[in-house]
């Protein structure tokens, strides 16, 4: 089994952003408070829907263009960002020229699990989980895997677009920071296309993107002593032009008041709390977005229908 390290996160306090979040107008939470075990379990399922094409988008892309990948990365470690089940990372490790694979996560249970399959797909590849929040990490921990070679980042997904602007410029000079000099980013971003498939990505016909949402509240109920009635909410995907971001909610059917983290609050009729954002960056926009944050686009691999792209960054100084 591949080695493990626990750097022991501090859990984050829920009780105290939920606070900060339905204060806010709109109400909004974190959309990492989507993944608990019943949420990243609908999920799994969300990317298994038709309407829902950038995993499998993404996916084909990664096997189709690994080799003018690896070929422009070079040799090195490949650190992955957010690693989760870490099923798109294979191709790469596959055409990589001796790779070492090092993946953060949160999750030590999600990490063992995703780390001990690619292990038996890629015997010889040394591998490293790393349980963490990698958003707060000042650095990389020292190990044999993350040194003396470069370090080739990796966040796939499209899960920049969860950050508002200022944040996801944050998180990319966070991630600069993380791979040190010489540091290279292979990132997944989503483009703009029609609203109306836009839309049906974020509300498929099974209704399982309506069921994640609704988990929200079933777990703020289980974890922070709430009381909502998940009947009275419905859920609303809509794309915002102008934020170039889909919106995904859950609207209050009726005027009621809720309790949760020890406080009542007040839900007006139609009166939404925003669930999660999704931006959608076109090339020009994504790049101008790294920039600031210290990066400069090297290579661009896009889909036959240019829906999705996988943009190479290297440090701008």
């Amino acid at each position: 089994m591949p080695e493990l390290l626990d750097l022991h996160p501090k859990p984050a306090d829920m009780r105290a952003l939920v606070i900060e979040g339905l204060s806010r107008n709109p109400k909004q939470l974190p959309a990492w408070f989507l993944y608990d075990a019943e949420g990243s379990r609908l999920f799994e399922l969300i990317c298994e829907q038709p309407e829902y094409t950038l995993t499998a988008t993404e996916t084909a892309l990664l096997e189709q263009q690994a080799p003018a990948i690896a070929a422009a990365l070079g040799p090195g470690t490949l650190v992955e960002f957010g690693a989760g089940s870490a099923r798109k990372v294979a191709p790469l490790l596959g055409a990589l020229r001796d790779p070492a694979y090092v993946a953060l996560d949160i999750s030590a249970e999600h990490l063992a699990q995703a780390c001990g399959r690619l292990q038996g797909q890629f015997h010889s590849v040394p591998m490293l989980g790393i349980c963490c929040d990698y958003s707060q990490l000042q650095q990389l921990p020292p190990h044999p895997l993350l040194s003396g070679s470069a370090h080739l980042g990796f966040f796939p997904g499209s899960s920049l677009g969860n950050f508002e602007p200022e944040a996801a410029i944050a998180l990319l000079a966070q991630f600069r920071r993380l791979l040190g000099p010489g540091g290279q980013l292979l990132i997944g971003i989503d483009q703009p296309k029609a609203v109306e498939r836009l839309e049906a990505a974020y509300n498929d016909a099974a209704g399982i993107s309506a069921a994640f949402a609704l988990n929200l509240l079933q777990r703020l109920n289980r974890d922070l002593e709430g009381n909502f009635d998940p009947e009275g909410f419905h859920y609303r995907a809509r794309w915002v032009p102008e934020a170039s971001h889909i919106e995904m909610a859950l609207v209050s059917k009726r005027q009621q008041q809720v309790t949760v983290a020890g406080q009542r609050w007040c839900f007006a009729e139609g009166e939404a709390l925003i669930t999660e954002t999704s931006a959608k960056y076109n090339p020009e926009a994504f790049l101008a977005l790294a920039a600031a944050a210290g990066w400069r686009g090297q290579a661009r691999w896009s889909d036959a229908a240019n829906d999705l792209s996988l943009h190479l960054l290297l440090q701008a100084d």
